[in-house]
């Protein structure tokens, strides 16, 4: 069996609206990250919800919901090897300020909320979350 695997990478509204999706792009593919689908969509807020159900109970849920509808996103599909972790690490803490050197949300990130980017945190939920984005 092969380690090549897929994740859900959503490029979030702060990211888009300042023009970074290709730069984000750019640090994906230097590290051997295929996009193997991206599109630029806008959701609404019950999409957003039903998205980030799994966070239903946490106090951040509902401006979480209505930050990700605010504008719009560029979702992909990343493929490579350990493609899960290694978008995890590519993307840094979820607070910028935690955030290592060089990652996405440390180069880009405005807040814990506007981070910039959204990466799956399991292989189930890789699963999952390409398909809430691609249903084919």
């Amino acid at each position: 069996m092969s380690s090549s695997e897929q994740t859900l990478s959503i490029i979030k509204p702060d990211a888009v609206e300042r023009n970074l999706v290709e730069e984000i792009k750019n640090i994906f593919k230097k590290n051997n990250l295929i996009i193997k689908e991206s599109k630029k969509i806008q959701i609404t807020k019950e999409e957003a919800a039903d998205f980030y159900r799994v966070h239903q109970s946490k106090p951040f849920y509902d401006e979480l919901c209505s930050y990700l509808s605010s504008g719009p996103i560029v979702v992909m599909i990343l493929q490579g090897e350990n493609a899960v972790i290694q978008n995890r690490e590519l993307m840094g803490a979820t607070n910028p300020k935690d955030a290592k050197e060089n990652t996405i949300r440390k180069l880009y990130g405005i807040s814990i909320d506007k981070n910039s980017v959204h990466g799956s945190d399991s292989n189930e939920n890789a699963k999952k979350e390409i398909e809430f984005f691609f249903k084919n």
